[in-house]
């Protein structure tokens, strides 16, 4: 491989709701490397206000433990550890691992948040402009596979059990950050409401006079007709906006647990379920499988 080339990087599938209420008050912020809208349908502006900062706090606390940007997060802190000890995991963090290795198991590892040496090798790529040699590459899927993360709720660690494994969440972080803000909201009785983040959206009870929440949805360029939806969640994934370009040939962020590469075939799936952590970790399943 280590191929030199000309390449081409694209920065995401979206969907979105929509909705032309005027008593709609609607909230805008930066996270995880995308934005979060949150939009509540209530004439309190004091407590969407006082729910909107909680919502938001709730996920920069899953951020700052599950990201594998920030250098200092505890999910990446565990890549530095010994491999084959046990390691204590936070009460934040943990319920966020068991979710993703449910998902993992699920859907037989197309879904799966240990592929963070492959995820590395792919960010590398695009920033070296060629692609892993063959035994860099062959290392990395070495340390890969969620059957090699232990996990003990019992005594709440977590154990990797070959060298080298680090932990990546990015398919399925965000919808458990959105299904954590949507409870902020339950909690204050604002139950018209809705939270989107990229390609996941997560909506509660349908916006006053209405049956559903419109979400429109926008895969190869073209946006499909909206669903419509209340109190579930619907995420996207796909190579519209991330993908590399290496000589000549198409690799999607989306990683292909058997290459070790990105998804060479363009694809998107559009998954509904009941919370955003369950769609977004199917639509990753999904565009794999």
């Amino acid at each position: 491989m280590n191929r030199r080339h000309t390449m081409k990087l694209i920065l995401g599938a979206a969907a979105f709701p929509y909705t032309s209420s005027a008593a709609a008050l609607t909230t805008i912020r930066p996270l995880m490397g995308s934005f979060f809208t949150i939009t509540t349908h209530t004439k309190d502006k004091t407590l969407a206000a006082k729910a909107s900062t909680e919502a938001f706090a709730a996920a920069e606390k899953i951020n700052a433990a599950a990201s594998d940007y920030i250098a200092d997060s505890e999910l990446l802190s565990f890549s530095k550890l010994p491999h084959g000890a046990p390691h204590t995991v936070s009460e934040t963090l943990f319920p966020l691992l068991l979710q993703a290795q449910y998902f993992a198991r699920k859907t037989n590892g197309n879904f799966d948040p240990t592929l963070g040496p492959l995820t590395k090798l792919w960010r590398e790529s695009r920033r070296r402009k060629f692609l892993p040699a063959s035994n860099i590459l062959s290392a990395a899927l070495a340390a890969s596979g969620h059957q090699k993360l232990l996990l003990d709720e019992k005594a709440r660690t977590l154990t990797f059990t070959v060298p080298g494994m680090r932990l990546d969440l990015g398919g399925i972080a965000k919808g458990q950050a959105a299904d954590a803000m949507l409870e902020v909201f339950f909690k204050y009785g604002l139950r018209s409401t809705s939270i989107t983040c990229g390609g996941d959206v997560r909506v509660g009870d349908p916006p006053p006079g209405k049956n559903h929440w419109a979400i429109a949805i926008k895969t190869t360029g073209d946006r499909k007709p909206p669903l419509q939806l209340a109190n579930q969640a619907v995420s996207t994934s796909g190579d519209l906006y991330q993908f590399i370009e290496i000589d000549g040939q198409r690799y999607s962020h989306i990683i292909d647990p058997k290459t070790g590469l990105g998804l060479t075939e363009s694809k998107s799936a559009t998954i509904v379920a009941t919370t955003a952590t369950e769609s977004d970790a199917l639509a990753t399943a999904a565009c794999v499988a």
